[in-house]
């Protein structure tokens, strides 16, 4: 909701700074945020004569602020400056003295709460404004509880502020009640403000110094003081305990020792040097020995013997390739027998690129399930298996909301019915949980590594970890020298030490090589103008439909059964059948989709009926309902059964989601050869036979073996390019 007085802040800023002076101009809709915050700190730096202007309240204006106004107060101060304190006041819901130019006594009132709520209040005493709170000032940050935050953390975050605020590389921290990265790092500082760094040395960055410095830490019941106060709070901070105390007594030691077994480490009950590291950053102790491991190189004997002698009693290998630059990523032929020979067990990785959001979205999940499937069969993994799907970049809470977590909702639900393979995840603590906690993750591979990731810094380790990837490292010598990423395990997944036979892939449909897309197309529209279908318009069309409704083309029912080739491969794949048996049914209904297919759905819609031939492929729910029950009957697919009362639901399916409608399509073809008695549809399946299998998709009669009769040709072309490829 606007608010006048955040309106005047703005209207303040654009009329007497404004593009000209600050290089922005700000809109005055009277709602607060980031951009009016950059737009003050830019007035603060031009009254303070900095030319170069930046969003940043970095050194250079706290340098030059410290040296020209180190406490602004009731007098000496220029109007101007007032007025950006007063506007900055308004915008985080402070009384700013209808920004006057005056440093008044409701501006002093509303600075001596505003550091009262920050906890600074004993260290900058007063009502005077200094550079530091005025830094603080000029954000977005909270000093009361927000979004259902924790009074106990704020406690925490008041508390670290007035300790250390004075301390030169100390800022100001939001008092919102929430674990942020900002803490976590703020965390840090104090523990080694407390061991007795300096300014300057002190970075905020958990290393070795750090580290070593907490050897004289070690806390047990009966220990009292700022160090169990940090302690505390970093057990808080990881959800592990409900206190901040300042005395170390059993209920504390209890909670350590339920935190010491979650995250493997040595059962103490103490705070001693591992369970600070594991607390304070993700990667915790990086000289723990880790059981398992991950890496990009081909295990051989060597490597292996290597590996037992590092304690290493799993490993994480890729299933897909890995490109030129890592020709050894991939699984490599023979190297499962090499890993079980050697009592060592496998757990598999699944990953294309991933390190984009753009990388993310649920048809990319469905895509990466099948795929996975496929090379996991290839390799030979059991059922049962769980194979880690990977996140491998910093993606933000946003982020994981918009893309990741569909994705994992793409790949759960395609993994699940094509498989009796388990999803896991890997990346960063923030992603695992969330997409654990929808249940699309069974288990949780963390790249703990990354300690400067947001979704890692703040974040407790997840609830359903495996494998904590904490170290990157050389072991061995000679032909066992090897790099891995060490990992601690958790004991929830063991990987796996015996694998079956490898499914041969020869003879599978592969990806279509868009070199052949003019040529594919031209043929496609040749052999439907010559059977009465042409480009645009046909039966049940006038002129009018199609300018009013938006027909399909022959070119655009191509393109878009070319732009899911991947599905259709995929699936393919899978089922071990031709992919043009699904292609031919689902671009000819594309083509063939006219206004009374709209009137359908549209009935289906207002509730007027309730089912209608829909989606890519124009197949009713009753006919999906029973060609799935068919499958999973048969072993196909999994998943529960389905009844008349589940129409509507499987309905909307086939209506809003191709990846469902196509998958079904397949289905269907496999259904359609039972219904006619003939063998399920295979690599080999006769003309003859899917002739048939393709008129059973329109239903019996003389219109169905007319329809069977069209698509066989059309299933004819599609082949001819298919073969060529998979052959090339």
């Amino acid at each position: 909701m606007a608010d006048e007085m955040v309106r005047k802040a703005q209207r303040f800023v654009n009329t007497v700074y404004g593009e000209d002076k600050i290089g922005m101009k700000i809109e005055e809709d009277g709602n607060t945020g980031w951009d009016l915050m950059h737009a003050l700190t830019r007035a603060l730096q031009c009254e303070l004569g900095i030319t170069a202007l930046s969003n940043n309240f970095g050194p250079t204006t706290l340098s030059r602020l410290e040296s020209r106004w180190p406490s602004i107060g009731h007098l000496d101060t220029p109007a101007n400056v007032t007025m950006i304190i007063q506007s900055a006041l308004y915008a985080k819901g402070y009384d700013g003295s209808n920004i006057n130019g005056v440093y008044d006594e409701r501006t002093a009132a509303a600075v001596t709460q505003m550091k009262q709520r920050m906890g600074v209040a004993g260290a900058f005493p007063g009502s005077d404004l200094v550079p530091k709170v005025f830094k603080a000032l000029l954000t977005m940050d909270a000093y009361v509880v927000v979004n259902n935050g924790s009074e106990t953390v704020r406690d925490i975050q008041r508390w670290l502020n007035g300790r250390y605020v004075k301390r030169r590389d100390f800022f100001v921290m939001p008092c919102d009640g929430h674990f942020s990265r900002d803490v976590a790092k703020s965390m840090i500082y104090a523990v080694q403000y407390e061991m007795g760094m300096s300014d300057g040395v002190a970075d905020g960055w958990f290393g070795n110094a750090t580290e070593a410095g907490l050897q004289g830490h070690v806390l047990s019941v009966g220990s009292t003081g700022n160090w169990v106060r940090l302690f505390s709070a970093a057990m808080l901070f990881n959800q592990r305990f409900n206190a901040f105390t300042a005395a170390f007594e059993s209920p504390l030691s209890t909670a350590v020792s339920s935190f010491q077994r979650f995250a493997a480490l040595p059962v103490t009950g103490k705070a001693d040097v591992q369970t600070w590291a594991s607390l304070l950053v993700s990667y915790g102790d990086q000289d723990r020995k880790g059981a398992a491991c991950d890496g990009v190189t081909r295990i051989t004997n060597a490597r292996a013997a290597t590996l037992k002698s590092e304690g290493i009693e799993i490993v994480g290998r890729y299933l897909n390739p890995g490109g030129s630059e890592l020709p050894e990523k991939q699984i490599q032929a023979g190297e499962l027998d090499t890993i079980a020979v050697n009592g060592l067990r496998c757990f598999p990785i699944y990953q294309t690129w991933n390190r984009v959001v753009d990388d993310f979205s649920y048809g990319a999940g469905v895509h990466a399930a099948l795929a996975a499937i496929d090379w996991a069969r290839f390799h030979g993994f059991k059922d049962g298996t769980t194979i880690y799907f990977a996140v491998d970049y910093d993606a933000v809470d946003w982020e994981v909301t918009d893309y990741i977590i569909p994705h994992f909702k793409g790949v759960f639900r395609t993994v699940g019915e094509n498989s009796s393979y388990n999803v896991g995840i890997y990346g960063p603590r923030n992603v695992c949980q969330r997409v654990a906690n929808q249940g699309y993750a069974v288990t949780s591979f963390v790249s703990d590594m990354s300690s400067g990731f947001s979704g890692n810094l703040g974040y407790p380790l997840p609830t359903n970890w495996a494998f904590d990837q904490i170290v990157t490292k050389w072991v061995g010598s000679g032909d066992g020298r090897i790099e891995i990423d060490v990992n601690i395990v958790s004991g929830r997944d063991r990987g796996q030490d015996s694998f079956d036979q490898g499914l041969d892939p020869t003879g599978l449909d592969k990806d279509f090589d868009d070199s052949y897309h003019d040529d594919a197309l031209r043929d496609v529209q040749d052999y439907l103008v010559s059977i009465g279908v042409p480009e645009t318009g046909g039966d049940n069309w006038n002129d009018n439909d199609w300018a009013t409704i938006g027909g399909i083309s022959t070119t655009e029912a191509f393109d878009a059964v070319i732009s899911m080739d991947w599905l259709f491969t995929d699936l393919a794949r899978v089922l071990r059948l031709r992919k043009a048996l699904v292609q031919a049914p689902v671009l000819w209904e594309l083509r063939k989709w006219n206004p009374l297919d709209k009137f359908a759905d549209d009935a289906v819609k207002d509730g007027d009926r309730d089912d209608s031939s829909t989606g890519w492929g124009q197949i009713f729910a009753w006919v999906a309902i029973e060609a799935r029950n068919y499958c999973m009957d048969q072993g196909i697919i999994n998943g529960s059964r389905l009844t008349d009362a589940d129409k509507t639901s499987v309905w909307n399916r086939l209506h809003d989601d191709p990846s469902y409608n196509i998958s079904t399509a397949a289905y269907l073809t496999i259904y359609n050869a039972h219904q006619i008695g003939v063998a399920r549809p295979g690599l080999n399946t006769s003309d003859a036979d899917s002739q048939d299998i393709l008129a059973r998709y329109n239903g019996t009669g003389d219109g169905a073996e007319k329809y069977g009769g069209e698509l066989i040709g059309l299933y004819q072309v599609l082949e001819q390019y298919n073969r060529t490829i998979r052959t090339n």
